[in-house]
């Protein structure tokens, strides 16, 4: 066997799993997993602007790609530290990236050392293993291991802690003999899908409910094929969008407080049997369990076993990893279509095209300064089917959800429960690292962009060009519109007169920050929009320069200042802001004009 050091056998490990991209900030205490990368060059390293940044880069890369593992590197203290909110988003949404964190010596923990850090200890309930590593021939088993429980049931992250001492020291280690270890995934039986199948066709009006499960496990091909042969329509939730296209006959909308579509509540409102697949009931989502489960069955399928009962105990439960389910659920349906024996849904999900069509949000305005509805109609007319979106939290997400649509698995690449503000930016430039071609659009209030801004250096460094659209109304829109109910408007307003602005200026001058110098500052590109006709011929130039130049480009849309999006506190209680669409021509981007007679 060869002798190295314990952080060099860590790098052929992670190379053997298939790792080829990490992101990160070299530290003293990483400093040896920096020099071993170096020397091994098998690995390219984007070096972010903070810590946090790296872990969502980390996300994106993640998300982007089924079977990507993100990986981000740090010392323990502050960088760990800083890792926490991408390990916290992580483990929300059941995505595998690996932390890796520089600790002090051995013999200097809890001894007070300069930045060091009980890491282990502050991580542990955001991952599903934290280990600070104590002996150095334990680091090649450790990393496997780590990979191990990653892709294994419920995904999530991992934080790998080494004490500088551990890293340096030699050990004996043959990474030809080395095999990445089988990941545990939970099947259904086909006993227990005929079951849930029998359960469906005893039901009028039966729903399936597309989590992110779906697309965790790369099963939506398997799911369309399911509601194609049963004909039950799919309500996916903000998570798995995308499992099966907007503009699919079955798909009936999403269901939700926020992110939802009015025909997608109303559909869910007058099913009587849900099959949940992959999803957490999460209460953007469902609203009150009562409301939500009043007169219908649910079956639900979850390759977490401490997932199912909850939120609330499911007439018939399913420990399956997404993809084994779809097979035999697949299996199972077609068998019993071509016996004649599947119940005919054409009635009933022709009463759900019938919502699609006719209940439908207004976005056709012509208010100067704009406001988002029309922003996100001008961005249906100028982006392509296969465009792919990331954004994180805030009226833009909940307005996207709405009013955007999304045809491919992986093309929504969102933060769904945790919803950190900054996400954005750091996580698109991970998507474009995992995907150089995509068509890649980023959707950002003001506030969440100004939050982690300086992450566009990296996008310049590194030549990571995306567009990145920013609705400012220079306002913490969703927290002043949650801020309704205490009857306040407090210090949630961004605006103030820049004294920078020139005599030319329009209301820019009074929204506070210019991003557009921001942005340049950055070695990125910027476009000021003010009406709807420059949309179209910004996204041009937007291309154009990222082309040119190969950076991200902002397109910065001014909004009016109080921008109120539809929600409620049930689903059945959406408050509506806006006029409702009256007549095609209100949302004539919406798939279901596509679909009028």
């Amino acid at each position: 066997m060869a002798k190295m050091k314990a952080v060099q056998a860590a790098v052929l490990v992670m190379e053997k799993e298939g790792v080829t991209q990490a992101f990160g900030v070299p530290g003293a205490a990483i400093n040896p997993m920096y020099s071993a990368l170096r020397q091994r060059g098998s690995i390219s390293h984007i070096l972010a602007r903070h810590v946090e940044g790296a872990s969502h880069m980390a996300e994106g890369y993640t998300r982007a790609v089924a079977g990507n593992i993100g990986v981000c590197i740090g010392t323990s203290g502050p960088a760990g530290t800083d890792m926490i909110t991408g390990l916290y988003s992580a483990w929300a949404d059941s995505i595998p990236i690996l932390c890796i964190t520089g600790q002090a010596p051995r013999a200097r923990l809890y001894k007070e050392d300069f930045q060091a850090v009980d890491i282990e200890s502050i991580s542990k309930p955001v991952t599903k293993w934290s280990v600070t590593v104590r002996e150095p021939g334990q680091v090649p088993q450790v990393f496997q291991q780590a990979f191990h429980l990653m892709r294994s049931g419920r995904p999530g992250p991992v934080l790998v802690d080494l004490p500088f001492d551990v890293q340096m020291a030699e050990i004996e280690f043959d990474i030809d003999s080395y095999e990445p270890l089988t990941p545990y995934k939970p099947a259904a039986t086909r006993a227990q899908i005929e079951k849930a199948i029998g359960m469906l066709q005893a039901a009028e009006r039966p729903l399936i409910v597309a989590g992110g499960g779906v697309i965790n496990a790369d099963a939506s091909d398997l799911l369309v094929r399911f509601a194609e042969a049963t004909g039950v329509p799919v309500i996916p939730t903000l998570m798995g969008w995308g499992a099966i296209p907007d503009d699919h006959p079955l798909m009936a909308g999403m269901c939700g407080l926020q992110t939802s579509h009015r025909y997608g509540n109303a559909t869910m409102l007058a099913s009587d049997f849900v099959l949940g697949i992959g999803n957490r009931w999460a209460n953007r989502h469902t609203g009150s369990v009562d409301v939500y489960t009043k007169g219908r069955t649910f079956v639900h399928v979850d390759i977490e076993p401490t997932q199912i009962g909850r939120v609330f105990t499911p007439d018939f439960g399913i420990v399956s990893d997404a993809k084994a389910a779809l097979t035999l659920f697949v299996e199972v349906a077609e068998e019993m279509k071509a016996a004649g024996k599947l119940t005919d849904r054409r009635a009933w999900a022709k009463s759900c095209i019938e919502r699609k069509k006719t209940m439908l949000r207004k976005t056709n305005f012509d208010d100067v300064p704009m406001k988002p509805q029309r922003v996100y109609q001008c961005m249906n007319n100028n982006f392509s089917n296969d465009t792919c979106y990331v954004s994180t939290i805030g009226l833009s997400q909940i307005a996207a959800a709405q009013f955007l649509h999304v045809y491919n698995p992986r093309h929504w690449i969102n933060c769904g429960q945790a919803g950190p503000l900054g996400w954005t930016i750091p996580a698109a430039l991970g998507v474009r690292a995992a995907d150089p071609t995509r068509k890649i659009v980023a959707l950002s209030g003001d506030y969440d962009f100004q939050f982690m801004i300086e992450e566009l250096a990296v996008g310049a460094q590194f030549k990571l060009p995306y567009i990145h659209i920013v609705v400012n109304n220079s306002y913490l829109g969703l927290i002043r519109q949650a801020q309704r109910g205490f009857e306040m408007d407090y210090c949630v307003q961004l605006a103030f007169d820049n004294i920078n602005a020139g005599p030319d200026a329009g209301i820019e001058s009074s929204y506070g920050v210019d991003h557009l110098k921001v942005v340049e500052g950055l070695g990125c590109k910027a476009i000021r929009v003010n009406k709807q006709e420059e949309i179209a011929p910004a996204i041009q130039r937007a291309e154009a320069l990222m082309a040119e130049f190969s950076v991200p480009v902002v397109i910065e849309v001014m909004l009016e200042r109080v921008t109120n999006i539809a929600m409620g506190t049930e689903i059945d209680n959406i408050t509506e802001f806006e006029p409702l669409a009256e007549h095609p021509a209100d949302a004539p981007t919406a798939v279901a004009a596509e679909m009028l007679d």
